[in-house]
């Protein structure tokens, strides 16, 4: 696993809260809703010592141990800090995802690729599938998975009418957890104008595009248009948990990892970190009593969502992210607090802060690679944190030693239509404004595709591997089929394909801003930049238990 240091101990380790995402807030607000975790076997204690501080309980989750409650914008928080059956509590905050990359195309073109023999039509560019072995003569037909084995993408919605989505997307299954937000707290914009009455999307829709292209590197299916995924076999299972913004709320996120436990979903997707804090520190001086036990509350309350969806049959895959930093080694975090806007500040930190869910237990983290196998410069790194390499693109990564920066050095899957109609990628007739956007039309059919970098790239094509392994070795369960976490997780190393650190260890991207030297740590078998290995889909198609 990506990390086992020393956890919070007895009550301290029961903590967490956030606001709900359902009633974000307001600064003026008399009273705020928060989730207060209560200690093992304390919750009439967290009720009386809720209603002490003059607040009401709402609802409780037993499942994970928390108590919804209504209760002052002020003071609300340390009047619970002290109550020994209350571990922490937090105000509204968000969780943000491990965000790709942003590639910028040099000239407006239709890129259009003639069908490869015995692949999809845009096969040609997908190098990441390649150097995994994900291909029609490889993986795809040993191994292509199966339509039982569910997948749920934690993320901001799959667009699920993407012709290149639609054969694999369980709409019976998939889930919105979240309620569109026009406005943050302090009046600027957040998700923007609602779409939906009610401000409800359905949960085939996707306005950021960054759960729709994660999707696809898991699961785009083999039908002859566009691209296929490492896993074009599998079921995909939406788990929105984010914000049209790509801002993620801490209790839509438990709720999709509970109902992912609860409904057999077989693997997930997280591409996302906890914010507002890049780093969850406990006892940080700099930090206030009620910061510190806010990132308290994050390192625990969402570690025992983990815990209960890891218990339930869930194998949990996380991006590394993206910060260019060792984990093992951090030395500051200039970009927390993020929210509400404009209150970060630059923290001093240590190994003992976190990156929460690529650091927590029983998480599978994703480093990235680029075409030329380096690790990413953008990705983050760490001989305990990093688990397993794959592809996330790199613009400057080149294979051929040209150099430069060129776009399809990036990870191509599938977006949909709006988001590329609302950012002006596309013209009125469709066709694409830059070089990030590739449209492929068949049989009268089109769809898009979009060009990104990112840890969150890397992370689906481990996730669409581990789906390969449950189609071949998962057993016949009521829902579906089921395999052990533990067994995923083993047979995911041992078919990765080891990969030494670079030589010498310090290696330096020419041309990175920033600190553009990382060293790897670790042997061949398991080091910083490789974690296990790069996963490999065609041994996995065809290891042994």
């Amino acid at each position: 696993m990506n990390r086992w240091r020393t956890r919070l101990a007895g009550a301290t380790a029961a903590v967490v809260a956030s606001l709900t995402a359902v009633t974000p807030v307001n600064q003026a607000a008399a009273t705020r809703d928060y989730l207060v975790f209560y200690a093992d076997g304390a919750r009439t204690g967290a009720v009386e010592a809720i209603e002490a501080a003059g607040g009401t309980p709402v609802s409780t989750e037993p499942k994970l141990g928390y108590v919804i409650a209504r209760g002052p914008a002020t003071r609300f928080v340390e009047s619970l800090a002290t109550d020994a059956s209350v571990a922490g509590i937090s105000s509204d905050h968000r969780i943000g995802r491990a965000a790709s990359v942003p590639v910028t195309g040099v000239s407006a073109s239709d890129i259009r690729s003639l069908t490869v023999a015995g692949g999809e039509p845009l096969a040609d560019r997908q190098w990441d599938m390649k150097m995994i072995g994900a291909t029609a003569g490889g993986s795809h037909l040993t191994a292509p998975g199966d339509k039982k084995v569910l997948v749920g993408v934690i993320d901001t919605g799959i667009d699920g009418k993407h012709p290149d989505i639609a054969p694999n997307f369980n709409r019976d299954l998939s889930r919105n957890f979240v309620t569109d937000i026009p406005k943050d707290p302090n009046g600027k914009d957040l998700d923007g104008p609602c779409e939906f009455e009610g401000c409800k999307d359905p949960a085939d829709w996707d306005d950021d595009g960054h759960g729709t292209h994660v999707a696809s590197t898991i699961a785009s299916p083999v039908n002859g248009l566009g691209v296929a995924g490492v896993a074009p076999g599998v079921s995909l299972v939406n788990l929105r948990a984010g914000q049209d913004s790509g801002v993620f709320f801490l209790k839509p996120s438990l709720d999709a990892l509970t109902y992912a436990a609860d409904h057999g979903i077989d693997v997930v997707n997280m591409s996302y970190y906890i914010d507002p804090w890049l780093f969850n520190c406990t006892a940080n001086p700099s930090d206030s009593k009620a910061e510190q036990l806010e990132q308290r509350g994050v390192i625990t309350g969402m570690q025992r969502a983990l815990d209960y969806a890891r218990d339930h049959g869930v194998t949990l895959i996380s991006a590394i992210g993206n910060e260019a930093t060792d984990l093992g080694s951090p030395k500051i975090d200039p970009i927390s607090p993020d929210y509400p806007l404009d209150t970060q500040r630059n923290r001093e930190i240590d190994n003992s802060c976190l990156s929460v869910p690529a650091e927590s237990n029983g998480v599978i983290s994703v480093s990235a690679v680029g075409p030329s196998k380096r690790k990413a410069s953008y990705s983050d790194y760490g001989v305990e944190q990093t688990d397993l390499a794959a592809p996330g693109g790199d613009a400057a990564d080149s294979p051929d030693g040209k150099g430069g920066q060129d776009i399809t050095r990036t990870v191509l899957a599938a977006v949909p239509e709006n988001v590329l109609r609302a950012g002006r990628l596309i013209d009125a007739d469709g066709k694409p404004r830059t070089d990030s956007v590739v449209r492929d039309c068949q049989g009268g059919t089109c769809a898009y595709y979009q060009y990104l970098a990112g840890s969150s790239m890397a992370a689906p094509h481990v996730t669409g591997v581990a789906a390969i392994i449950i189609s071949r070795f998962g057993k016949l369960a009521k829902d579906g089929v089921t395999m052990r976490p533990a067994d995923v997780e083993r047979l995911l190393y041992a078919s990765a394909s080891q990969t030494s650190c670079p030589s010498p260890r310090r290696y330096v991207y020419q041309g990175f801003t920033g600190d553009n030297a990382h060293t790897c740590q670790g042997s061949r078998a398991h080091n910083g930049f490789y974690g296990h290995g790069i996963v490999d889909a065609a041994r996995a198609a065809t290891i042994t238990p």
